[in-house]
């Protein structure tokens, strides 16, 4: 099934020498386009094999909404080699390993991790996935019920649903704003053809990469690699995706529900992957919203009572990005609530003191580096940043930058893009009236 060549010729490039936290890791480029980045961990007793395709759901047009997230999810449906989902399960679960797959919006994740003897067979699973999936129609149609139960479930779910209708108030009527799984109606309408077309022009060798972290030789990785995808040829050319600009649109969005709890979530525009101040945001975030002695932590939950769990979190795109906190309240301190994290928001313009800042750069190194003691997060650390960035920071790097930022370096980025006007704020709950809402977010009574 697969054409057997020699590594040097399906090796076009091979960059090695590179550290991230002590860890080597060096950099394929096959004849094909497919990558290929290896690190090896040698104090580890797993190898994780990880999968990128550098496709998401901001990739689909309206009606293909949801059709990334189905691809991935057929995949595990059965191969020729492994005709069931089951088959392909038990030869990952079965030697005790993990098997699994994400969609997120820019990119499509595939990965497994095993002990080291069983590092081939992990490999060569995920190989057949990508090449040789049935897509049967029946297990389309299987299928396609499993992810509109997934849709329901997340309907179902008020902290789930607010997060969704807040993308929609970021990026409005753009498909960073859709749900990544589509909505039933566009799912309901996906067929085989389709999937097969979608996949076929966006998975391809170029847009792909294969990352090997843990306890395994950089050689072995190559040869199996080589054995089992240096044939795989698709010259599609890598998609492109619809950028996004900001435009304004509805600011506030009340779903009313009979719950315990008001969920909601406040966002702000942020600021892209690419941005060279991204780094600066990441560390205002962990000063607000990150832990159990951020601000809003301390505040809104210690000081006011007003909330269980509290927190806030940064996404960065290609192009666009966010910061959004999220919470969930007893409905009759809503209003409270927003307007106490609305002023921490406020509070982050102005002076921070040296000890905070200095605890904001320790929890930032720390975890980081705490991270870096697990293979499949140094796969998604250097698959992710490859894929998205198309260059790999090393944590030393991301460590000096973190060092770098002072505290004016924050302030300026706070004042940037901290602004009533541009706040969006997203409510799941038995809310009475939202008068008061609009008044702090300075939004026109109707």
């Amino acid at each position: 099934m697969y054409q057997k060549t020699s590594l040097e010729k399906v090796t076009s490039s091979i960059t090695k020498g590179h550290s991230t936290g002590g860890l080597l890791y060096k950099k394929t480029t096959l004849k094909n386009g497919l990558r290929v980045l290896t690190c090896e961990m040698k104090e580890t007793h797993a190898v994780c094999v990880a999968l990128f395709i550098g496709v998401g759901s901001r990739y689909e047009s309206t009606v293909e909404a949801g059709t990334c997230h189905f691809i991935e999810h057929v995949s595990f449906r059965g191969t020729l080699k492994r005709p069931t989902s089951r088959d392909i399960s038990e030869s990952i679960e079965g030697v005790g390993g993990i098997l699994n797959g994400a969609t997120d919006k820019e990119l499509t994740f595939y990965w497994c991790k095993v002990t080291p003897e069983h590092f081939e067979e992990a490999a060569d699973v995920l190989a057949d996935m990508l090449l040789n999936s049935k897509f049967e129609p029946d297990d389309i149609e299987k299928e396609r019920q499993v992810i509109i139960e997934e849709i329901h479930m997340c309907k179902d779910s008020p902290s789930q649903q607010v997060g969704m209708l807040i993308d929609e108030l970021l990026w409005p009527g753009h498909p960073l704003g859709r749900d990544i799984a589509g909505s039933k109606e566009t799912v309901s309408a996906i067929n085989r053809a389709g999937l097969l077309k979608f996949m076929n022009s966006k998975y391809n060798p170029k847009n792909t990469l294969i990352a090997v972290t843990g306890n395994v030789k950089e050689a072995k990785v190559l040869a199996t690699v080589k054995k089992l995808l240096s044939s795989w040829t698709n010259n599609a050319p890598r998609p492109v995706y619809t950028a996004y600009e900001e435009k304004t649109g509805l600011r506030l969005i009340i779903e009313k529900r009979d719950t315990e709890q008001a969920h909601l979530c406040l966002a702000l525009p942020g600021i892209s992957l690419r941005h060279p101040r991204r780094f600066h945001l990441d560390l205002l975030n962990v000063i607000l919203g990150e832990g159990m002695s951020s601000r809003l932590f301390a505040e809104i939950r210690d000081k006011m009572g007003l909330a269980y769990g509290i927190s806030s979190y940064v996404e960065h795109f290609l192009d666009s990005g966010s910061l959004t906190v999220a919470a969930s309240v007893s409905p009759s301190n809503l209003n409270k609530a927003v307007k106490a994290i609305i002023q921490q928001l406020n509070l982050l313009k102005e002076d921070i003191p040296e000890s905070e800042m200095r605890k904001a750069r320790e929890i930032s190194k720390g975890r980081l580096m705490l991270r870096m003691e697990d293979s499949r997060n140094v796969a998604g650390w250097l698959g992710g940043q490859e894929m998205l960035a198309g260059h790999i920071l090393t944590m030393e790097e991301v460590v000096m930058i973190i060092d770098g930022i002072q505290v004016v370096d924050l302030q300026r980025i706070a004042r940037e893009l901290i602004h009533t006007e541009k706040m969006r704020l997203a409510v799941v709950g038995p809310v009475k009236s939202s008068n008061a809402l609009k008044k702090m977010l300075e939004i026109d009574a109707e």
